[in-house]
């Protein structure tokens, strides 16, 4: 679902975790309640998407990560990532999953994605998802990591572009 302004305080709590910050290209550590209030309100930019993941079946539906789309140099890149309570359950790969059906309705051909060497679980996600290594390896200056430059692995999948829904046969 979208992330709304009002989703900061679960968005903190998930966030708030070193391990998961030193994984991420844009996240700073420490992350405080001002981040989380910062990112929650800030509205995507032109084609980029910013979506909650969160578990409607329990309650109070907590939000347990965030995947989105941001433009990248010319590229639109994928990020995601899930709070340490809910790693290694399959919500990283079902969300990735989701967000690449929307894209492809949307009429995206191709996503890039990124991972650090260190979090090689990320790879996986992708690859599970049909991301392919371009072979590339960069390093990426980290925030979490006081913006150590840490070495990443590229990807990029091709996606089929679904119809546009209001054409008719």
């Amino acid at each position: 679902r979208p992330l709304f302004p009002e989703d900061w305080p679960q968005l903190h709590a998930a966030i708030a975790d070193e391990r998961i910050v030193r994984m991420l290209a844009r996240a700073p550590w420490p992350y405080g309640e001002a981040d989380a209030r910062a990112f929650a309100a800030q509205p995507a930019g032109p084609g980029e998407i910013v979506l909650a993941i969160t578990l409607p079946e329990l309650p109070g539906a907590p939000l347990i990560g965030v995947i989105g789309l941001h433009h990248a140099g010319a590229a639109l890149e994928a990020g995601f990532w899930i709070g340490r309570d809910w790693q290694g359950q399959g919500f990283a790969s079902e969300a990735l999953g989701a967000m690449l059906e929307i894209a492809a309705t949307l009429g995206i051909g191709r996503i890039e994605a990124a991972h650090f060497l260190d979090n090689p679980a990320s790879g996986a996600v992708l690859r599970r998802n049909g991301f392919a290594a371009t072979g590339e390896v960069r390093p990426i200056a980290c925030p979490g990591r006081g913006g150590e430059m840490v070495l990443a692995r590229r990807y990029a999948v091709a996606l089929t572009v679904m119809p546009a829904l209001h054409q008719r046969v």
